[in-house]
């Protein structure tokens, strides 16, 4: 099983949800984003799943000090913005395949583990 997370060693479910996967004996591939900026492509994985909207924070520090709450911003900004300022991201976001997920959500998380237990 091959996962990839995306976030930042602040955010605490990141740090949980590397934590969930070596429990369980799977070594995920983590993407520190004040480090590495996430790709145009793979962002964009993630905005045609679950739309631009649900990847952001509204509840971060940057989103209410930038007054997006106030902004009709378009999504193709508002997702720069988001590769820009990884601190707007639901954290963390998450990615076994073709299979995605945003923020905690650890159900989903055992359902992939389970599926792929026993596949090399």
């Amino acid at each position: 099983m091959n996962v990839q997370i995306f976030g930042t060693n602040k955010s605490q479910d990141t740090k949980k949800a590397v934590r969930f996967f070596q429990e369980r004996g799977v070594k995920p591939q983590f993407v520190d984003l004040q480090e590495l900026y996430m790709s145009q492509g793979e962002i964009g994985r993630f905005v045609q799943k679950f739309g631009v909207k649900a990847l952001v924070d509204t509840k971060s520090k940057p989103y209410k000090d930038g007054g997006l709450e106030h902004l009709s911003i378009p999504d193709e900004q508002m997702t720069q913005k988001l590769i820009d300022e990884p601190k707007l991201l639901l954290q963390p976001l998450v990615r076994s395949g073709n299979t995605l997920s945003v923020s905690w959500d650890e159900k989903l998380w055992k359902d992939w583990f389970n599926e792929n237990k026993g596949k090399a």
